[in-house]
């Protein structure tokens, strides 16, 4: 099946037909209905309702609201996946990638645009130690859902463009901050991409609370969890050795629970990211 046949976005509104969102929405229209024959003040709850739903849920990552999100796996089996947000970064990745090979796993790294220019080095490295790439739109704007349809699109459309110079052409798209919005399904459908989140993170704003962050990961990840980290230099006066070490503590931690890391490709059951040429990956 192909990767634009299995985003589940055809239909021509806003939100992807048959969401709970769509669903929501008329069972509230059809509550204030009813409810406006008894008393019109009534009406206003169920559509207050929705409106104060349709701001929370999308800040939840593991719901699936507007669209379809993969936040967990399919395989019901003792797998994870690990997925990497922000990067490249020279002081991050190269160290990364080679405790990945020192643990023989591949994650994916969801990469910004203003990162994919300035390191480019970075991008190669990625791909040819065989790990997979997927969209972390342009800039990284925290606040991005609340721009425009046009703005949305754009970021996304620029990493899109960028990697295509890499030979590969993403499938998988994580929004900033996990966040949606009703915008997002049609502007994914357009660029042949599906929306990915997680399941499981040690709530380390951006390496910015390093401290603990295997310890906050090992104590609540399950089977089927898509692992939230981050490939950025670490903040607040804390090293990029101690980030390193929290990091193969998680890996190391998952072998002793018996829980192995597969790719996230393979944990959802859905191809992260297509490739368009030849990766020379001589140096797995």
């Amino acid at each position: 099946m192909g990767a634009h046949n299995r985003v589940m976005m055809t239909s021509p509104c806003i939100m992807s037909t048959n969401s709970p969102a769509e669903k929501l929405g008329w069972m509230a229209l059809l509550s204030g209905v009813f409810a406006a024959f008894v008393n019109p003040y009534l009406a206003i709850i169920p559509l207050a309702a929705y409106i104060i739903i349709c701001f929370t849920a999308p800040l939840l990552p593991e719901i699936s609201f507007f669209l379809p999100v993969h936040s967990r796996g399919k395989t019901n089996q003792a797998f994870v996946a690990l997925s990497f947000d922000d990067g490249p970064d020279p002081n991050t990745t190269p160290l990364l990638l080679d405790l990945l090979d020192a643990y023989q796993v591949k994650a994916t790294f969801f990469v910004t645009g203003e990162n994919i220019e300035r390191y480019a080095h970075l991008i190669m490295a990625i791909l040819e130690r065989g790990h997979d790439i997927g969209n972390h739109s342009r800039n990284h704007d925290n606040f991005l859902m609340f721009r425009s349809t046009s703005r949305l699109s754009e970021e996304i459309d620029a990493v899109q463009t960028l990697l295509q110079g890499f030979g590969i052409v993403p499938l998988a798209f994580r929004p900033p901050v996990g966040a949606t919005n009703p915008k997002l399904p049609l502007v994914l459908q357009r660029h042949g991409l599906y929306c990915v989140n997680f399941s499981c993170r040690a709530h380390d704003r951006g390496n910015r609370s390093v401290r603990g962050m295997a310890q906050k990961i090992l104590r609540k990840v399950r089977p089927d969890d898509i692992i939230l980290l981050h490939d950025i230099s670490p903040q607040n006066n804390i090293s990029v050795s101690l980030w390193l070490q929290e990091v193969a503590a998680i890996l190391s931690g998952l072998n002793v629970r018996h829980l192995k890391i597969i790719r996230l490709s393979e944990l959802i059951d859905m191809p992260v990211m297509n490739k368009t040429k030849s990766i020379d990956t001589n140096l797995n």
